[in-house]
C-alpha cells in the first residue's frame, strides 16, 4: 500500500490505513444535502435532493431542464438553493398588445399582468410601480417561490393597502 503525506502539513508520510480515513472526514462535511421543490415549466417537476451550496440552475437541470416556453430570465439561476424552498420556473409572458402599443400612464393593461411571470419592465408599466417597487416584487417572488394570490402583493415592502387596491385589477397569479 502507498503512503500519503500528512494532512497536518508536516510532509511526513502517513501509513496507508490512516491516509484512507482522512478523506472520509472531508467527504462527510461535503455530503450535506438540501431538499428543494422545482415547479413550473421544467421537464420533471418534483422534489429533489441537492448538495449544499447548489445553485438554482443545478435544481432546474436536475428537474430535466427548462421547457421551451420557460422564462429563465425571471429566475435567478445563480442563486444558492435553500433547504425547503420552492423554485418556480414561469412561462414566458404572453404579449397582450400590438408591438409599440403600450397602456397610457395610469391605465391598466388590456389583460391583467401575471405577478409570477412578469419582468421588471412589465411591472413598471403598472400605475405606481417604479424600478424600486418592481425589484421588491421580484425579490419577494424569488424568496417565496411565487405569489399564491394577488393579496400577497400587500406583503411586499412598499406596497400598502391603497397601492394594493389600485393594483388588484391590473394583476393576476
Amino acid at each position: 500500500m502507498l503512503a500519503a503525506r500528512d494532512p497536518g502539513g508536516g510532509g511526513e508520510p502517513v501509513p496507508a490505513a490512516r491516509a484512507q480515513t482522512v478523506p472520509k472526514v472531508a467527504e462527510a462535511a461535503s455530503s450535506a444535502r438540501v431538499i428543494v421543490h422545482v415547479a413550473g415549466r421544467v421537464r420533471r417537476p418534483g422534489v429533489y435532493r441537492l448538495r449544499e451550496g447548489a445553485r438554482v440552475d443545478d435544481a432546474v437541470q436536475r428537474a430535466g431542464g427548462a421547457l421551451g416556453d420557460a422564462d429563465l430570465t425571471a429566475v435567478n439561476l445563480a442563486a444558492e438553493v435553500e433547504d425547503g424552498r420552492q423554485v418556480v420556473v414561469p412561462a414566458k409572458a404572453a404579449v397582450v398588445a400590438a408591438p409599440g402599443a403600450a397602456a397610457a400612464p395610469g391605465e391598466a393593461p388590456a389583460q391583467p399582468l401575471n405577478l409570477n411571470t412578469a419582468t421588471s419592465e412589465q411591472l413598471q408599466e403598472l400605475d405606481g410601480v417604479g424600478p424600486g417597487i418592481a425589484a421588491k416584487i421580484l425579490a419577494y417572488r424569488q424568496e417565496h417561490g411565487g405569489f399564491g394570490s394577488v393579496k400577497e402583493l400587500g406583503d411586499v415592502p412598499g406596497i400598502g393597502e391603497k397601492r394594493l387596491a389600485a393594483l388588484e385589477a391590473s394583476v393576476t397569479v
